[in-house]
């Protein structure tokens, strides 16, 4: 077991090297015997420094042995203080030569970490150069004491000191949705997980495989409510019975029948077998019955399913559409709005198996799924899949790497793909899943561009206007049939000011940040420091006048309130987002993500400002704008049923072509093609280092980097400078193993400053 055989509590800090020689507190209290079957106890200890990164050993009491089982929580002393763990197995023998420390006690007999999570833990922290302890945070939930007694299926374990809820080294309260783990590690069905099937060809081993691409959607299929996406005569098949674990197979391929390769897919998921498929949504609002219907097939065949979305409105969706089809209590769902007990008590479901279909959130990539055989990630260009917290995984790469160990089936679905997912289709880890393109024809609305060149003949202004004339023609005719929907990028009343006559840009006198409008009332204020400035005057120029740069959601309602009397105006956006609007005539103006779902959808979609969204300083900017501009366009109707979408860009864009031809795939592959040109991500393999310039330095000095490495920067960060390493794909491992080795010298020799290590970010300025 590479690097885990190491000494009891360390009271070695103070040489740093050696193993403690006197017998540590807690042997000398408790004198009892030591476990006579398998009395050493690995124990990975809740410690993030990467110098102490690796198991430790310790010797299990004859009283514990009993309660001391692989996966429990544990709590030891290290370094003289208690600290928590996770017992990861018990061995006949220490390779330590010093003495070993005991444990001091068993948080609960629960086997919260299962074998198949743990390595996927040590892997995540190997290749994003974090440590075990981190990721473990991510996946294991907080204990709460009551709940874990009141479900288990026997009583165990000693109570917490107060007699509540104990963290055990996991996550910290309020964190992100409860996630866990997954148990198996290997495929039930004895498997080689190298096979082919009708959809996914061989599986590319190794971890550079692990790349994911974007969500797909799910195609409508005649009489599908839009609140859950499944057909009426669908819902709880009437051969499923209650009391089995498994759910029947749904009749058919139901709804995946508009995709060619749709029932080869379903027929995988069916023989057990591990299709993997990036899969190119129609346009409509029923995906997640689609999503459904493959977890129902994979189900039905004795196999867990794990499903991630981006946010908790796609979750309450996709919630319904699993309940219409399975019936009540076949799956559960974990998100950050469950109260902590509720969340545990879910999360001990799935890991005791007594439920094996999962829906959640970005943390629940970890969930505990036991006999997992399906995968399933929406929207994965959606930047609320990319963890914020040290190591800082993708819940793509996560689940990719699941479905590599597990030899489960993988289904990357979105209304738009990434060049991740081209990527993954490019290496034939995955095989496409699209509708043809009379298919497409059928579903997708009128799309047109505000500067197409015979608009320029019709409305001069067309391309400067902010409101040109085919956006108002277009809102006019759309609101004669039902709601128009208005896609603004900012939040807010006006964004960005400048000066009204030499238009610089209106900065705050104190921190120099930039100034806004609250409203129209409202004085001039700092977006940095909130300090108002009512008297500002242009520093070049002495003006005192000011105009509107950017314009926020709330001043554009404010306009089209103007400009469409009587019509209802509803604002969704972050701080008040709305779920759902009635199918009569009204004016929604909504923020790129908030935007709610119409009852027979939008007759005409407004998507403004595409310049804003098109000109971010960002690596992936055309691509996150087709990505919203597609997710919006998707909740308009047909152009069989009038529905419109104009955006108001340049046509000649490429992004903005892929928008009118609803093409994604062949703007995806040109992206691609151009960062392997340019050598950019996912082409490459990237790390960025932020921090101090002498604590970058000596990170760099004390890393053994791999010869193809390319150092790009520094440049200044917010937080002191930023350093960008580049290296091939093959070297990534090695990138990754070499910044951990400097991290945990840096962590040894006690250096000041920390070094912020980002494998793969999701953003690139």
């Amino acid at each position: 077991m590479a690097g885990a055989t190491s000494q009891q509590a360390p009271a070695r800090r103070k040489g740093g090297a050696g193993p403690a020689r006197r017998k540590p507190r807690s042997a000398a209290r408790d004198r009892g015997p030591d476990a006579a079957v398998l009395p050493v106890a690995r124990v990975a200890v809740d410690i993030p420094l990467a110098h102490l990164d690796r198991p430790f050993d310790y010797l299990v009491p004859e009283r514990l042995a009993g309660q001391a089982v692989p996966g429990c929580r544990v709590r030891v002393r290290f370094a003289g203080q208690l600290t928590d763990g996770y017992l990861l197995e018990r061995v006949a023998a220490s390779e330590h030569p010093g003495q070993l420390a005991r444990l001091e006690r068993v948080v609960s007999p629960e086997p919260v970490l299962s074998p198949e999570i743990a390595a996927l833990a040590r892997e995540v922290a190997d290749r994003y150069a974090g440590t075990m302890a981190d990721v473990l945070r991510l996946a294991v939930p907080p204990r709460h004491a009551r709940t874990e007694s009141m479900a288990a299926p026997s009583a165990g374990g000693e109570p917490d000191a107060a007699g509540g809820r104990e963290s055990g080294g996991s996550a910290p309260a309020g964190g992100p949705d409860s996630a866990g783990r997954d148990p198996a590690g290997r495929d039930p069905a004895g498997r080689d997980p190298a096979r082919r099937d009708p959809v996914g060809p061989v599986l590319v081993t190794g971890p550079e495989a692990a790349g994911v691409p974007e969500a797909a959607g799910v195609p409508e299929a005649a009489g599908v409510p839009e609140a859950a996406g499944v057909p009426e005569a669908a819902a709880v098949p009437a051969t499923a019975d209650p009391a089995s674990p498994d759910p029947a197979r749904p009749a058919g391929p139901g709804p995946w029948s508009r995709y060619p390769a749709g029932p080869a897919f379903l027929d995988g998921l069916a023989s057990r077998r591990a299709p993997r498929a990036v899969w190119s949504a129609l346009p409509g609002p029923q995906w997640p019955g689609e999503i459904a219907w493959a977890a129902a097939t994979a189900a039905a065949a004795g196999r867990g399913v794990l499903m991630v979305v981006p946010d908790a409105r796609d979750l309450s969706l996709l919630d319904a559409a699993l309940t219409r089809l399975l019936g009540p209590d076949r799956h559960v769902t974990l998100s950050a709005g469950l109260g902590p007990a509720e969340r545990y008590r879910r999360w001990l479901a799935v890991r005791r198996g007594t439920v094996r279909i999962v829906a959640g959130t970005r943390a629940a990539m970890f969930a505990p799924v036991v006999n997992l055989g399906l995968v399933v990630i929406w929207d994965d260009g959606d930047d609320l899949h990319a963890e914020p917290r040290a190591p800082y995984p993708h819940a793509r790469d996560v689940l990719a790497l699941r479905a590599h160990r597990t030899g489960a089936a993988a289904l990357i679905g979105g209304f738009t793909r990434t060049a991740e997912a081209t990527g993954l289709v490019a290496s034939g880890w995955a095989r496409p899943l699209a509708a043809g393109r009379a298919v497409l024809r059928d579903r997708m609305p009128q799309i047109r561009a505000a500067g197409a060149d015979s608009e320029l003949a019709r409305d001069a202004v067309a391309q400067s206007a902010r409101l040109p004339s085919l956006v108002l023609r277009t809102a006019r005719a759309g609101l004669a049939s039902g709601p128009v929907l208005v896609q603004v990028p900012r939040r807010g009343y006006l964004a960005t000011l400048g000066c009204a006559r030499c238009r610089a840009r209106a900065r705050c006198a104190a921190c120099g940040g930039p100034l806004s409008l609250a409203h129209a009332e409202a004085a001039p204020a700092c977006g940095w420091c909130a300090a108002d400035d009512p008297h500002w005057r242009c520093p070049h120029c002495a003006h005192p006048g000011l105009r509107a740069l950017v314009t926020g959601a709330g001043r554009t309602a404010e306009e089209l309130g103007h400009a469409f009397p009587g019509i209802p105006l509803i604002e969704s956006g972050g701080a008040g987002p709305v779920t759902a609007v009635p199918g009569s005539p009204a004016l929604v103006v909504a923020t790129p993500g908030a935007e709610p779902r119409a009852a027979g959808g939008y007759a005409a979609a407004l998507l403004l400002d595409g310049w804003a969204l098109l000109g971010r300083p960002s690596l992936r900017a055309a691509e996150e704008a087709l990505r919203r501009w597609l997710n919006a366009a998707a909740l308009v109707r047909g152009a069989a049923a009038g529905g419109q979408v104009v955006v108001v860009a340049d046509a000649s864009i490429p992004a903005v072509q892929a928008l009118i031809r609803w093409d994604p795939v062949t703007h995806a592959e040109r992206e691609l093609a151009e960062r392997e040109q340019l050598r950019f991500p996912p082409a490459v393999r990237m790390a960025s280092l932020t921090g101090s310039p002498d604590a970058v330095d000596g990170l760099l000095a004390a890393a053994e980097l791999p010869a193809a490495v390319e150092l790009l920067g520094p440049v200044e960060a917010p937080d002191g400078v930023q350093m960008l390493l580049r290296v091939p794909r093959s070297a990534g491992v090695a990138l990754a193993a070499a910044l951990r080795g400097a991290q945990a010298a840096r962590s040894a020799r006690k250096e000041p400053g920390p070094v912020r290590v980002q494998l793969d970010p999701a953003e690139l300025s």
